[in-house]
This record gives C-alpha cells, sequence and structure tokens, in this order.
C-alpha cells in the first residue's frame, strides 16, 4: 500500500440491465481499473436510473468518476438518454470520464440540449475513452477535444499473438445468439437453420431477457439438435471452456467474448455498434442477410486479424500514472 484507499466512481452499465452482453463489457473495465488503481475504492454505481443523493455524494467524492461501456450517448439527450445524469447535475458536478463510450444509432448532430450537457459533465481534465470513429467524431464536432479513438474495453486483449491462436478451420459445434429487441424472423430462422444444417449440435447462449420467448416464436425451440445454455455469463464462459466450437451470431458481445476465449467467430450486425468496431480493428463481423459470407465462413479457413489501437489504448492508461488526488492540467492530445 502507497496510500490509503481513495474513492474511484463507476456507473456500471451491467446493474438494473436485462442485456447480459454488459456484463462482459462491465468484466474488461474493471480489470482495466483494478491494474491502474490497484490500492483504491471503486464504488459500483447505477447508471439509467435517475442519480439521487447518494450516488451523486460519492460521484462528488472520487477523484475520478468512469462511466463504462454501451451505447449511452445519443443526439437528443433530453429526449433519449441511458444515463441517470441530467443537465441540472452539472450545476455541481462535472467529473465524469468515459470509458469506452458508443453513441445509440446513426443520427443527425447533436441538438443544443446534448451539447451543452456533455461539455458540462464530462471532465476537461482527463482523456476521454470511445468505441469507434463515429462517436470519436460526434464529441469532436460538438468541441470535446480531449478524446481518444480506444475501440470497446472487452477487445483491448485481442493481440496478435492471442488472435494467431484462435482456429482457421470449422469445429463441430457452434454457439449461437439473437436479439430480442432487434428482430428479423426471416434473418434469424435462415441463420439458425443453416447452422443446424452446417454443425453437430447448436448452442444458443440466452444473452437478453426475451431472447427465449423470440426463439419460441421463431417455432425452433424444440429442435433436438439445439441445446440452450442458460441466461448467466458464467454458464456461457463453461461453455466456451469445455466445447470445441464456434461462435456465430446477432450478439456483438457473446462474439466478443468467444474471441477473448480463442473460438473463431462471425458476428452478424444489427446495428451500428459491430459494424462501427469492425470497421476500426477489423472484427469478423457481416450483415446479418449476408447469407452467402455466412456460408463462406463455416466452409472456409478464417484467419482472426484485429488490429487494435494501441497506441491510443496505452495513451488512455497512461494519464492516471503517477497517480494523483486531481488533475491540474488538461491533458494534450498532441
Amino acid at each position: 500500500m502507497t496510500h490509503s484507499p481513495r474513492l474511484i466512481s463507476v456507473l456500471d452499465t451491467s446493474i438494473c440491465n436485462a442485456n447480459l452482453g454488459n456484463q462482459i463489457i462491465m468484466q474488461a473495465i474493471y480489470t482495466e481499473l483494478e491494474n491502474i488503481f490497484p490500492f483504491d475504492f471503486l464504488m459500483r454505481l447505477q447508471y439509467g436510473e435517475r442519480v439521487g443523493g447518494v450516488s451523486l455524494a460519492y460521484l462528488k467524492d472520487s477523484i475520478y468518476s468512469f462511466f463504462g461501456g454501451t451505447n449511452s450517448l445519443s443526439s437528443q439527450m433530453n429526449k433519449y438518454s441511458q444515463m441517470g445524469l441530467r443537465l441540472r447535475n452539472t450545476l455541481s458536478y462535472s467529473n465524469l470520464t468515459l470509458f469506452g463510450l458508443g453513441w445509440w444509432q446513426y443520427q443527425v448532430q447533436p441538438n443544443t440540449y446534448t451539447k451543452a450537457f456533455l461539455r458540462r459533465l464530462l471532465s476537461s481534465n482527463t482523456i476521454h475513452s470511445v468505441r469507434d470513429q463515429y462517436t470519436y467524431n460526434m464529441l469532436q464536432a460538438i468541441g470535446i477535444k480531449n478524446v481518444l479513438n480506444t475501440s470497446c474495453p472487452s477487445t483491448w486483449n485481442l493481440s496478435s499473438s492471442h488472435c494467431e491462436s484462435i482456429p482457421q478451420m470449422k469445429a463441430d459445434f457452434v454457439v449461437s445468439t439473437i436479439t430480442d429487441y432487434n428482430q428479423s424472423n426471416q434473418a434469424d430462422l435462415r441463420m439458425l437453420r443453416l447452422l443446424l444444417k452446417s454443425y453437430k449440435k447448436v448452442y444458443l447462449w440466452l444473452q437478453g431477457l426475451g431472447d427465449y420467448q423470440y426463439l419460441v416464436d421463431l417455432g425452433i425451440a424444440s429442435n433436438n439438435k439445439l441445446v440452450i445454455i442458460p441466461p448467466n455469463l458464467s454458464s456461457y464462459e463453461k461453455i466456451l471452456q469445455t466445447v470445441d466450437l464456434d461462435y456465430i451470431g446477432t450478439r456483438l458481445h457473446a462474439g466478443i467474448k468467444a474471441i477473448q476465449m480463442k473460438r473463431r467467430s462471425l458476428i452478424l450486425s444489427v446495428d451500428n455498434r459491430a459494424t462501427e468496431i469492425s470497421s476500426d480493428i477489423g472484427l469478423p463481423v457481416v450483415d446479418r442477410t449476408d447469407y452467402f459470407a455466412i456460408e463462406q465462413f463455416i466452409e472456409s479457413r478464417r484467419v482472426t486479424a484485429i488490429h487494435l489501437p494501441i497506441t491510443s489504448i496505452n495513451r488512455w492508461r497512461q494519464q492516471f500514472e503517477p497517480l494523483m488526488k486531481c488533475e491540474s492540467k488538461v491533458p494534450t492530445l498532441d
């Protein structure tokens, strides 16, 4: 111990959230924060409901406070916001650091409220981490310059040597996912039927609360080649550890977790998140309706090649060294 533990608050996007992908993001975020701040106290705060007095007191008392992962930024945060803080909170608090945030869908330029809110809320004394170039460009456009595109923290350990150890040829089994909040009956049913035809067994992980009902609605839940993985992260990790399989599915972070655990993977894009991250770092992503590309992945040799923004990642990490109780100087990106 070099000092008494100091308080660091984390707006935790896995709290009060029915998407288990956020647990995968937060795993990576806590690993990073525990490495950077090994002797400090990490206070986990809910992020979605309006921040009350207790949470706001923790935020104010923290040497740093972080907002972890997910697509919580939008162009009209007065109308649609996945963040419990409001403009009025910035009268007494303005020290939030983004850690792997993304922008909710492709949108028009931010409105006046959003510009004022983010400029006042986000710390000017730290460098912010965002997960894709689109989010970086949106923040730059409203005058927030102390930001880096680091990709999602869940990808930070997907080094070249890690990717080289991922199999290149088809496995006997596959694990898949579907997405309850972004349904396409035709595309998802065709994908699952292709997997059932191409693999000896198909495991399906329930990442979201409504995924099982969606599977039932597709009329395929009772297929005897389909095995349901319970809706918890430990069950998914166990399958990835113990069964030799590929991953093909619509859930972005289920795919990233599979790559973390050295499984040959193809993520089927259903929105801007996977598409933007793939564009930046080469994450293996195709559109959910690109059936030819899915078939080619299944039957062909495929190398996993991810190109991380190492310079930006290290610059974001290193801004907190040496540890200081407050930063008096605005970080430079020159």
